[in-house]
């Protein structure tokens, strides 16, 4: 192990679940994907499970997952995402660290995060701990072993945490070569300073802790990193593998070229970048002039004979420290000249009176039924990985004072979501970039909203959210409409806040349009139902009936009445209040009923508003996916009309339009317009089905060619790419069905003359695999004259040339 390389990736998304349901809502900006942590899936983190490496002439040669071969971390609560939203992926992810082991004398290849990517030194104690332990803790429980190394979130460093991180057992860690001031052989008396960046970077260095501990820290070769990055070194993965080796020219003795980028880089800032990586990685490990290594390996053989002292309070990402996340240090990503930072100041500012105020509240709060409340919440951790009511009636087994009633278990569960809530508003994107009003931002300010209500809830204290907008009120927006941070509190975040009632006022309003069992979850509530009466009227329907609620987070429970009625399109008015008695509620059932069978819609809406004592509801309070999908609902109607008469004019006025075109006379907007609509329609319906009637979908794409329809590629696109990998995934499961092949081949063959680019990769995964596991065997049938068989290969060969992937046989 003279000549080492390794590359690290650091993946990372900020926590994007909504605080009150624990899940990502749809997000626009992110379209056609539904929120951002799946298009960056799409783009990055499962390319680089099945990253292709390609022939001379462009052909898939192999597929290999990335992260086998690479050291790598993910955050945290990136990996719980993954796990629930995209199974498949975090599967690859696992086996890749697996996988590693096996390579790298039995070392894997992953490392632990901090928590949720919290900046340390401007952490307090306690958070530091908890944020190491927390990461660590999930790591074992994911990946089966304890983290031999850990990634600080933006890598920023101060010798306390490096000292808790040592102490908590981690070995080692990655910092930038600008994050060290000198250095010195081990045995040697006389430091020796560096200018910046200047470190040599193909060695480990020993860091001396406070308490007599040491940690190993891993200088990454700046330049390189910067190029892989920013300086599009991602375009030829030949030029990639070339500027590593270069590295090494020169070098004497053990030599590890190592470098550290966002893991995104491999894919969504860069597009196949992945490939790049995966043809880098593949010309190394081949070439015979170094060899790949991770991190933990390299530390066995070559432990440090150096070591160094850091510069404390220092990122990788901020030239002036770690002022990005505090201050208006001037760092921000370039793209709105003249904006002012000035709002991190106030913003951290107010966060961290949240914490202060509350910390000594929990403490005496959680002593009443907690043996010791910090230490509880460092193993809130296990609580967080698993929810079911065993592990939560585990946990409370360990930490309680005694046995617990129902109010006492909420209480406990309230306090301690307060202080995980406490640690995600201090996330580090809330800070990176340019504005307050950025998702990001507003996403931190959320957490926030959550650690208030919480705090209102469990402790009484009802002061909190006076005091804590009006030091918001001092970050101001470069955004003169929004004003400031408590006016963005009020505008996004407020509006925002989850209760049972509205959680309740949720699944009746979407009673009106579904149909619901007897028991059914929204996110991480359960509803029972107990009751349930409808009726009609003409397009008016009726719903009421009681509920109970239950929050799986918090074990909050209550009985709720309510009742909606939906008076045609989006017109929804509805009330939900917590049920008193059977009386009551027959009562005011009968008086809503009454009024609907008289269709005394007006009166009906004022009973609503009195018996409900003004906790109504509309369309606008519905958690936003079920919203769009209603709204959609409602639409549709309104669009098929549109349609209908956009199809009449167009099938009316084909033939006018063609003669048109003939004479080279321009079409009147509206003939073109409808056109347009139709044919668009018409193939977005026909490519989201199986695609078995070929013949018409050519005939629909002659038609917008001899119009001159702009087809729009990006909805096509997405649908086929859904469409492909569907019947890919039918193909996987019935790898002998002949007809389907043949299918899928004639659909290929029609993809590729479409005028848009479509992504044919997992399809291309798929096939792979079969050429992996039924390929050789179909091929020693074939060989022994069985006829079937060799069909199937020469079916199954000429589906291959159509995919680009090269057989070895």
């Amino acid at each position: 192990m003279e000549r080492c390389i390794c590359i690290h990736g650091h993946f990372y998304q900020p926590p994007r679940e909504n605080p009150w349901l624990e899940d990502v809502e749809l997000q626009d900006t992110a379209y056609p994907y539904h929120d951002w942590n799946e298009r960056i899936t799409a783009e990055c983190y499962e390319p680089n499970t099945v990253s292709r490496i390609l022939d001379g002439e462009g052909w898939i040669r192999r597929i290999i997952n990335n992260y086998a071969r690479i050291s790598f971390n993910f955050g945290p609560t990136l990996l719980s995402w993954l796990e629930r939203k995209q199974p498949g992926v975090y599967r690859a992810i696992l086996e890749a660290d697996r996988e590693s082991r096996e390579r790298f004398s039995g070392h894997g290849s992953a490392l632990a995060q901090a928590y949720n990517h919290m900046i340390m030194p401007l952490a307090n104690r306690r958070d530091k701990y908890t944020q190491i332990l927390w990461g660590i803790r999930d790591f074992v429980h994911r990946f089966g072993r304890q983290p031999e190394g850990m990634w600080l979130p933006e890598t920023g460093v101060d010798l306390k945490t490096l000292a808790l991180m040592a102490e908590l057992g981690i070995r080692f860690t990655i910092l930038s070569p600008y994050q060290t001031r000198r250095f010195r052989k081990i045995g040697e008396t006389q430091w020796r300073e560096t200018a910046p960046g200047a470190i040599d970077t193909t060695r480990p260095y020993l860091v001396n802790l406070p308490g007599g501990r040491t940690i190993v820290v891993f200088f990454y070769n700046g330049e390189i990193s910067q190029a892989v990055a920013f300086e599009n070194l991602l375009s030829n993965g030949e030029r990639f593998a070339g500027r590593l080796l270069g590295a090494l020219a020169g070098s004497h003795g053990p030599s590890l070229v190592h470098i550290a980028t966002d893991g995104e880089t491999y894919g969504h800032h860069h597009r196949h970048g992945d490939m790049a990586l995966a043809f880098a990685l593949h010309q190394i490990e081949t070439g015979g002039l170094a060899r790949l290594t991770n991190y933990a390996e390299y530390l066995e053989h070559h432990p440090p004979l150096y070591e160094a002292e850091i510069n404390e309070h220092s990122a990788w990402s901020c030239a002036h420290g770690v002022e990005r996340w505090s201050g208006n240090c001037g760092c921000s990503t370039g793209m709105n000249p003249g904006w002012t930072q000035a709002w991190r100041a106030p913003l951290r500012k107010a966060l961290n009176w949240l914490r202060d105020e509350l910390a000594p509240l929990y403490e005496k709060q959680a002593r009443s039924y907690l043996k010791e409340p910090w230490k509880a919440r460092n193993d809130y951790i296990s609580v967080i990985l698993d929810r079911s009511p065993e592990s939560q009636s585990e946990f409370l087994a360990k930490h309680a004072l005694g046995k617990l009633g129902p109010a006492e278990r909420v209480k406990v569960f309230k306090l301690l979501e307060m202080q995980r809530h406490a640690m995600l508003m201090f996330t580090s994107c809330g800070w990176f970039f340019d504005e307050i009003t950025g998702i990001e931002t507003v996403q931190i300010i959320k957490y926030a909203a959550r650690v208030i209500q919480l705090a209102e809830e469990a402790l009484g204290k009802k002061d909190l959210e006076p005091g804590f907008l009006k030091m918001l009120a001092e970050a101001k927006s470069n955004l003169p409409d929004h004003r400031d941070g408590a006016y963005i509190y009020e505008k996004y975040v407020k509006p925002a806040r989850v209760d049972l009632p509205k959680v309740g006022a949720h699944y009746a309003i979407c009673s009106l349009f579904e149909e619901y069992e007897e028991r059914h979850r929204i996110y991480c509530f359960d509803i029972e139902r107990e009751n349930s009466h409808s009726s009609l009227a003409g397009v008016a329907r009726l719903s009421l009936g009681q509920i109970r609620v239950t929050s799986r987070i918090t074990l909050e429970s209550a009985r709720l009445i309510y009742a909606v009625v939906n008076l045609g399109s989006h017109i929804v008015n509805g009330g939900v209040s917590h049920f008193q008695n059977e009386e009551s509620y027959r009562k005011i059932a009968g008086e809503i009923t009454g009024a609907f069978d008289r269709t005394d819609f007006p009166g009906l809406v004022r009973l609503l508003d009195q018996r409900f004592g003004g906790s109504t509801y509309t369309l606008k309070q519905l958690f936003r996916d079920k919203q769009r999908q209603i709204l959609d609902q409602i639409l549709n109607t309104t669009l098929d009309e549109i349609a209908g008469d956009y199809r009449r004019i167009y099938d009316r006025h084909a033939h006018l339009n063609r003669f048109l075109r003939e004479l080279n006379i321009p079409q009147p907007r509206v003939l073109h317009t409808a056109a347009e609509f139709v044919l668009n329609s018409n193939l977005r319906q026909a490519f989201a089905g199986d695609m078995t009637d070929l013949k018409q979908i050519k005939a629909l794409l002659d038609e917008a060619k001899i119009a001159n329809v702009q087809l729009d590629g990006a909805v096509h696109r997405y649908v086929l790419e859904q469409t492909l990998s569907r019947l890919g995934e039918r193909l996987r499961e019935n790898p002998n069905d002949l007809a389907l092949i043949t299918h899928l081949d004639e659909v290929i063959d029609l993809v590729g003359s479409l005028p848009f680019e479509v992504e044919l990769w997992k399809v291309q995964n798929i096939y792979y695999s079969l050429l992996q596991k039924v390929y050789p065997d179909n091929l020693e049938k074939a060989a022994g004259g069985n006829e079937d068989a060799g069909e199937w290969n020469a079916r199954f060969k000429a589906l291959g040339e159509k995919l680009r992937v090269r057989r070895d046989g």
